[in-house]
């Protein structure tokens, strides 16, 4: 199947605005706060409606791109040597790659970054060299990479497929009804699986020079290396081991087919080719997503496609999209968020006095609603509903998700509950003729924008309801994909193998819900209290999946029970609200590390950012403390140190990606979240904020890649 033509979207950097049409308040007020971050979050939305800030990663996007391009015979182009550069610049003192600012080597990271510097030409004996070889050795070699790791040195000749894990591409071929098959894996995991089978197929390899080689990082042969795991997993106690199942399932794949039998190959791969291809269309790559476009480029050039095929021509287009060229470096995103960042930033906006009658956010909401899925994708599989929902990306149709879906819902309905007393919308298309007055087609655009976001709201808000859980909470892409035993396969060491309830998704939804009309003694609604009721840790918090980390599923699950009607004095309430409390830093700030995902003892704990502020005082403020001193003195630490542009300064990653795998850094977080809180707050007490008077101001673009 040929794939259609990429849209190439520029990847904007936010720059700082110049332009300035309203009457600033008094410097270093709430209200000069609230108007300079509104001011330059709206000069920086893109002419077609959206907002789009970077998306940042760690190491493993630079190097694994180099060893893609090393594979194809690449590794020689500019844009590797400048991948190489950022490799360098973010190395750490003492050697080895981190996952995030401040966190300690990363063994998988870590050799995947030397092994790319050694590809673009690096000396070995530069000093740089010597501190990363000599970190790695002592952190346990290439012995102790992860399964995806080990499949990267197996396509660069360093090891043989054999120390890989079997991922044969039969796997397509298990019936959906089966207790293992490819929709039982997470949305993600799917989309690396098949390309990834694919390659495992064929085994390809490209051998090196030995001067490009990684031998001086083996502490042992390969055949010596430890087991995969994935982190985290308690030991089995019952008689039966999946451990011992998935292993030695493993070596009777690998002894078929040493022996060759293999007599459902060729469909195998006729059929996980076409569920590849067909889900390049509407998507910005396979999930959208980094790793997959990786693997389905290796995936296509093993069967046979051209470099200059669509199919391959269009994933590497994908790569291009999401490259960040500067000068002397250059990094790759994981994806692009323009869906997320829009909708959060309607409704900081939306709460911070922006109505819909202004130019920009009907520009937002009709990019948000031609965004609407309307199509079955994976998650189809498992439920019986209409497509609906949103993505992350500019194009993903066939993997909307939970969190992006109620972020929408969330953000169509507080523009609206704001906009109630405001003028009739502006039209967003000025070429519309009318033989009518421009104020009757005023107030028809203005009704016929409404009912679409109502209708578009109401299939989310069905779809979203189709996808709870057995247990009544909400995964992310899929329902009920919580088959633990999955997490024992070889290859799921990445932690991420499966998608179960979250409590900060779930809380997310009952907010969503309650928007939309959602009450408790409803039984979706109950179910979700009673997981979340369940999930509430001992300390009063709860476990953030996909943001840093307690204080986001804590602020997550607050606003959530909020919105429902939970009282002020229901214990769940108050304990929550008080390990917030608790955890305030000095200065009146909040933070809290990654590294809690590994050690949770430290939770709550961490340099202060202006985002996890954002985040304790919102969840503080639907605890009903508006009033109370540490958010007061919480809200004058935002303003403080909020930067003369209207920004914060924010160097940590407080977005999770994969919980002890992979953490980012959302560029937005540390603008449009105090913006939130901040508007919140003032609301909440009944401050006036000053109205935005606001002339058409194009925003101002810097390409990269």
């Amino acid at each position: 199947m040929s794939a259609r033509e990429p849209i190439r979207v520029p990847r904007p950097h936010f720059i700082p605005p110049t332009t300035r049409t309203e009457e600033a308040p008094e410097p270093g007020t709430l209200a000069a706060a609230v108007h300079n971050t509104r001011q330059w979050l709206l000069d920086q939305q893109q002419p077609a409606g959206f907002w789009c800030a970077e998306l940042e990663g760690d190491s493993i996007l630079q190097s694994e791109y180099i060893l893609l391009l090393a594979w194809l015979r690449r590794e020689n182009l500019p844009i590797a040597k400048k991948c190489a550069q950022r490799l360098i610049d973010t190395q750490l003192p003492t050697g080895g790659w981190a996952m995030y600012p401040g966190g300690e080597l990363e063994i998988s990271g870590s050799v995947k970054a030397y092994f790319a510097l050694k590809l673009t030409g690096h000396d070995r004996n530069a000093e740089y060299m010597v501190r990363a070889r000599d970190a790695i050795r002592a952190a346990g070699g290439a012995d102790a990479v992860n399964s995806f790791t080990r499949f990267y040195l197996a396509l660069l000749g360093q090891i043989s497929y054999d120390h890989c894990p079997a991922v044969p591409p039969e796997l397509v071929l298990l019936p959906k009804w089966s207790p293992i098959n490819i929709y039982r894996m997470s949305a993600w995991s799917r989309t690396i699986v098949v390309p990834l089978a694919i390659m495992w197929a064929h085994r390809p390899v490209r051998q090196l020079a030995p001067d490009r080689s990684i031998g001086e990082l083996f502490l042992k042969q390969p055949d010596h290396w430890p087991e995969l795991k994935c982190p985290g997993l308690e030991q089995e106690q019952s008689w039966f081991s999946w451990d011992k199942f998935f292993r030695r399932a493993d070596q009777s794949i690998k002894w078929l087919e040493r022996r060759k039998i293999k007599p459902l190959r060729k469909r195998a791969l006729k059929v996980a080719t076409q569920w590849m291809t067909t889900r390049f269309a509407h998507s910005d790559g396979l999930g959208a997503i980094f790793p997959p476009i990786i693997w389905s480029i290796i995936a296509l050039k093993c069967l046979g496609y051209d470099d200059d095929s669509a199919e391959v021509r269009y994933n590497h287009e994908q790569l291009a999209g999401l490259t960040v060229e500067e000068e002397t470096s250059a990094h790759l995103q994981p994806c692009l968020s323009p869906v997320w960042d829009t909708a959060i930033t309607v409704r900081a906006l939306a709460a911070s006095g922006v109505t819909i009658d202004d130019q920009s956010l009907i520009a937002a909401i009709d990019w948000l609603l031609e965004k609407e899925v309307t199509r079955p994708g994976d998650w189809a599989a498992n439920v019986n509903a209409a497509p609906a929902g949103w993505f992350f990306e500019h194009h993903n149709d066939f993997y909307p998700d939970i969190d992006d879906t109620v972020m929408v819902m969330i953000a169509v309905k507080e523009l609206l509950i704001a906009s109630e007393s405001s003028a009739a919308a502006k039209p967003v298309n000025r070429e519309l003729q009318h033989p009518r007055s421009s104020s009757d087609m005023q107030i028809d655009e203005a009704d016929a924008r409404r009912r679409w976001a109502i209708g578009a709201c109401e299939r989310a808000r069905r779809w979203v309801l189709a996808m709870q859980n057995k247990d009544g909470g909400w995964g992310a892409f899929d329902k009920d994909n919580d088959s633990e035993f999955l997490c024992r396969v070889p290859f799921a060491d990445h932690n991420a193998m499966i998608d179960p309830s979250t409590p900060d998704l779930t809380g997310r939804v009952l907010e969503a819900l309650a928007h939309w009309g959602a009450k408790r003694g409803q039984p979706a609604v109950d179910r979700a209290l009673q997981y979340l009721r369940e999930t509430q840790e001992s300390d009063g918090s709860w476990f953030g999946r996909w943001g840093v980390n307690y204080i986001y599923g804590t602020w997550q699950v607050l606003v959530g029970l909020n919105a429902i009607d939970i009282a002020k004095d229901d214990p769940l309430m108050q304990r929550a609200a008080n390990w917030l409390l608790t955890h305030q830093q000095a200065s009146g700030a909040w933070g809290e590390s990654a590294d809690t995902y590994e050690k949770p003892h430290l939770r709550g704990q961490g340099p202060a950012t202006a985002s996890q502020t954002a985040w304790a005082l919102l969840g503080l403020l639907a605890a009903g403390l508006a009033e109370h001193p540490a958010v007061e003195r919480g809200v004058q630490w935002l303003v403080d140190q909020q930067q003369e542009d209207g920004t914060w300064a924010e160097t940590e990653f407080t977005g999770t990606g994969f919980p002890r795998v992979f953490y980012l850094k959302y560029h937005a977080y540390p603008i449009y979240f105090p913006l939130l809180a901040l508007a919140t707050y003032a609301n909440a007490r009944g401050q006036e904020l000053p109205k935005p008077q606001r002339e058409s101001v194009s925003p101002r673009l810097r390409v990269v890649g």
